[in-house]
Parts: C-alpha cells; structure tokens; sequence
C-alpha cells in the first residue's frame, strides 16, 4: 500500500514538471541562448556537476509555480544530487549582484524591434504580503499589507521596466519623478528612445510635478484628470489614446500567471523585484 503511494506521488510530480515545461513556453534552447550567456556560473562551467541552464529551469519552475524553495523537485531538473539551497544561493547571488536587471537589459536591447512604442502605459500594483520583510506597509482599499510597484509597458503590454517595491501604505505618486527618471534610464541603456513617447496614466498619476516632469523629458502625457485635486486649468487629454491603455491590465494579468510574484513571500524586496524581472523576461521571450 505504501509502494503504491510512493509510486502515486512520483507520478503526480513527474506530471507538475511535465506540464510546467508545457506552459511556460520557454524552451530549454532559450534558457542556453538567451539567459545563460549573461548569468555568472562558476569559474569553470564545464567542471561543475550541474549546468547553468539546468539552474534557472529550476528557477523558472518556481517562479511559475510559486512553491516553497524547499519543495523544488531537484530530481526532476538535476541528474546529479543537487539540493534546493544550492538553487537557491545562485538565485539570491545573482539577484544582489544585478545580473537579473543586465540579463532584461540585454534581452530588452537584442529584441527591440519586438516592441510597440507607439505609445507606453503606466500603471501601479499592489501586491498582498504574507510574511512581512521589507518595503511592506497597511493598504486600507486591499485591507491588508501591499508592497507596490511600478510597471512600465508598451503598446502590446509586454513589460519594459518596473520600479522598485515601495510600501503599500503609500499611492503610486510617491517619488514618481525620481522612479520615472530611475526607468526611462533604464531604457535608454537599451538603446530605446524615450523622445516624444506618448504616455497613458490614471488619474492617480495626475500631478503638476509629473506632468511638468514629462514636459521636460519630451513625453507627451495622457494623463487622465484627477477632480480631486481641485486644479481649474484644463490639460488636454485624447480619449482615444487612453483607450491604449487596457493593454497594461492584460500586462498585470499576465504577471499574475506566475504565482511566485503573485502574492509576495520573500521578505527580501530586492529578491521580490528580481522574480518581477524575471518574470518581464520570460513574456518577451514567449514572442519569439
């Protein structure tokens, strides 16, 4: 009776892997390809037991599937023995080290001519907490503690840059400037132009300072009014263009598919923006 749980259990994981390579869409060609070129893994690759892309699978499968980092199936990724804190060490290595950022920076620069930079939405999330950690705070409309971030995409909604994690007790306005400054940098470090991009935003992001913000950076902003400010000078505002912006809710859903960013475990934020990377990452890779 025993055998046959054992057997059940093995089976029902050898499914889960299976089916998570099946999904995620990105093949083990691009991990070799695409992501292992610019990732750090050990002086001598060809003498270590395990390969690096044989690591960021095991990533990428707990990014996907959001379980605990001890209950990665290390088996299934790894003919050697190999534990989940080895796993573990070259993810949180690479995240302090910046080598998740130069990896989106790379990737971002090799496939630009992917993107639709017609115009570019913004848009903030609030992401529940279970385990506190840092930039971890009380959202009263979510009635629990958020941390926040902001992401940037492009016409067709595939992410091109997210912000650091802010606590939740603070609006998508806090420190806008120096986060917007902080993500048009990073695009441009990718060759992309930032001249005279057309940006759709909420109302929560209606603030003189931004708006003057993106004056002098050469965006022109459609940026919906926010009534609550009690300004009575009129900005111009295309409601056809705004329309654009549903693209960056189909952004947010497909962030929300990998369940590891989902609802935030790590306590770390710099590990929390790193999966968010990642993420990034694999939905660009998906169109090729």
């Amino acid at each position: 009776m025993l055998e046959r749980k054992n057997d059940s259990k093995i089976a029902v994981k050898q499914y889960f892997v299976s089916f998570f390579q099946k999904k995620l869409h990105v093949r083990q060609k691009y991990c070799k390809k695409e992501m292992c070129p610019y990732l750090d893994f050990g002086k001598i690759n060809r003498n270590t037991k395990v390969r690096d892309y044989q690591v960021v699978t095991a990533i990428l499968y707990r990014l996907k599937t959001g379980c605990q980092w001890r209950h990665l199936p290390v088996k299934q990724f790894f003919r050697v023995s190999y534990s989940w804190q080895s796993v573990y060490y070259h993810f949180q290595k690479w995240s302090k080290d910046g080598t998740w950022e130069r990896l989106w920076s790379k990737v971002l620069e090799k496939y630009k001519h992917l993107l639709d930079m017609s115009s570019v939405q913004l848009d903030g999330t609030h992401t529940p907490t279970k385990r506190g950690g840092e930039a971890v705070g009380y959202q009263g409309r979510k009635k629990c503690k958020t941390s926040n971030m902001l992401i940037l995409s492009d016409n067709q909604g595939i992410p091109l840059a997210c912000s650091d994690a802010v606590s939740g007790n603070h609006n998508d306005a806090f420190e806008l400037e120096k986060t917007m400054d902080k993500m048009l940098k990073g695009l441009r470090l990718c060759n992309i132009s930032t001249d005279g991009l057309f940006l759709n935003a909420d109302a929560g992001f209606d603030t003189e300072a931004f708006r003057k913000y993106c004056f002098k950076n050469d965006i022109v902003d459609n940026i919906d009014i926010n009534h609550r400010n009690g300004s009575d000078y009129e900005h111009l505002f295309d409601d056809l263009l705004y329309k654009c912006r549903f693209v960056v809710e189909r952004t947010n859903a497909w962030m929300d598919a990998f369940k590891a960013i989902l609802v935030r475990f790590e306590t770390n934020k710099i590990h929390w923006k790193a999966l968010n990377i990642l993420a990034s990452c694999v939905i660009l890779l998906r169109k090729l």
